[in-house]
């Protein structure tokens, strides 16, 4: 199982990479981060900043 921190303004998360479902962009140059199962995740940094942290985390 491969984990994966993606930053957030009110906080860190660590998340299973393979539980990630989609990208979006969001306000403020932020991401949505669409979760299998779950409620998206609004993190920091565009779109690309966070695929580039997931494929190589």
């Amino acid at each position: 199982m491969k984990f994966v921190q993606l930053d957030s303004r009110g906080g860190n998360y660590l998340v299973v990479a393979q539980n990630i479902a989609w990208l979006r962009t969001a306000e403020n140059g932020q991401t949505n981060v669409g979760i299998v199962g779950g409620q998206p995740l609004l993190v920091t940094g565009s779109i690309e900043e966070v695929s580039q942290k997931i494929l190589a985390g």
